[in-house]
């Protein structure tokens, strides 16, 4: 029979598929940081599928496990990062290590991230397990998940909103509902709504302990930072601000790119050999720390994700937003909807092809309005408010007894 101790100490467990780009690990890591910060007893492990986990560092109490991962094609279609393992292996291999994490640290809350069912149902077994045990399970979405009418058709083929129903104790949504509502069109079960809860969104700060990298040429003269987060679908951004400094090289204020990560090394080194060649642009690949980038930076240009729209917020920036519309219109209608309450400025589709477009808003950023000027009740709630929401979930929960050899389920 084995040996147990009482816990002293309450754990989450969060889930991200993160199948592509940085978005689901940032928004992830950001709220572990919130949690473990709020509460010297809690723990968070974070079961992530991004292969660049480790180029980032985690508070104490923090730490991930790393499954197999994949790649989501542009057609829809997910394969192995490990093209030697065809994508059901690497699936099951996946769903076995989340459910057998799950069963081993035991936790007394389980934050799932945007997928109800993870990366085609891989988190079910693991979400069954909780059930039983009396876990409570909480589903956090972004502001927009894509058009509501594409959005329908894809949770009806996954199952996706009646397993809201089946599993979910409450929905936690990282916007405000008058701002954009990401389950508009869909058809909930009967009892989901009043399990959702609009949190605002997630404020970002910057880490107090990491100084900002030195930028040749820059120095700690005024710059735009050009993010177009993972970079995997960046090169158009990038192309674009490019040929806006190629088109006027009176431009007033010097650019830094940010590559990302996830872009192509061909991409990557043309686009560098062309910033080499203009006198007001500087390149970099990546860097893990990008608010320390954020709080020097005179505005933004970027796609409009998630993250970036909630450090735009956070950190009161002037920005100009290029959002794609492929393969998710989740950017453009985030855009279009902070634009039309004046937080940002947006350039359509066709503006976003054009150089001399694109120079021209670039000379009118520095005379744009910040968000702080739009007053927006509970607009940067939202890290508070997940953290008041945890809480209450955990201590619902009783006293546990630790095992020190945990048997596994069956």
């Amino acid at each position: 029979m084995p040996l147990a101790r009482r816990r002293d100490h309450k754990r989450v467990l969060i889930y991200s598929h993160d199948s592509f780009g940085l978005g689901h690990l940032r928004r992830c890591r950001a709220i572990a940081h919130a949690l473990v910060e709020a509460d010297s007893a809690l723990s968070v492990l974070i079961l992530s599928g991004s292969p660049i986990i480790g180029s980032f560092d985690f508070r104490s109490r923090v730490d991930f496990v790393r499954v197999p991962g994949v790649i989501k094609l542009r057609n829809g279609e997910y394969v192995s990062l490990n093209r030697h393992i065809n994508i059901e292996e690497t699936l099951r291999m996946r769903s076995s290590i989340i459910r057998h994490t799950a069963d081993i640290f035991d936790p007394d809350l389980f934050i799932v991230d945007k997928e109800p069912l993870g990366l085609r149902g891989e988190a079910r077994e693991t979400l069954d397990l909780l059930r039983r045990r009396g876990v409570p399970l909480v589903l956090g979405l972004r502001d927009v998940l894509d058009d509501p009418d594409a959005l329908e058709a894809e949770w009806e083929r996954k199952g996706a909103a009646s397993a809201l129903g089946a599993y979910y104790d409450e929905i936690w949504v990282y916007g405000l509902k008058q701002i954009c509502d990401p389950l508009a069109g869909i058809d909930l079960p009967r009892g989901v709504l009043p399990r959702i809860v609009y949190t605002g969104y997630l404020e970002r700060k910057a880490p107090a302990a990491v100084a900002a990298p030195e930028i040749p040429a820059i120095g700690e003269g005024e710059f735009l930072l050009v993010t177009p987060g993972g970079g995997g679908d960046g090169d158009a951004l990038i192309d674009l601000v490019l040929a806006a400094y190629e088109f006027d090289r009176a431009l007033p204020l010097p650019a830094l790119l940010v590559f990302g990560p996830f872009m192509l090394p061909e991409r990557r080194a043309a686009f560098a050999a062309r910033s080499a060649r203009l006198e007001r642009v500087r390149a970099i690949t990546f860097e893990a720390h990008i608010e320390t980038l954020l709080t020097r930076a005179a505005g933004v240009v970027a796609m409009g994700g998630y993250n970036t729209f909630c450090e735009i917020l956070s950190f009161d920036k002037k920005a100009v937003i290029v959002p794609r519309r492929t393969p998710r219109r989740e950017q453009w209608i985030r855009a279009r909807r902070a634009a039309e309450l004046g937080l940002v400025r947006m350039l359509t589709e066709a503006e976003g092809r054009d150089p001399e477009r694109m120079a021209a808003a670039l000379r009118l950023l520095p005379q744009q309005q910040p968000p702080s000027a739009v007053l927006i009740p509970g607009l940067l709630n939202g890290m508070e408010r997940v953290k008041g929401l945890a809480r209450r979930w955990l201590e619902r929960r009783p006293a546990r007894s630790l095992s020190l050899t945990p048997p596994l389920e069956a």
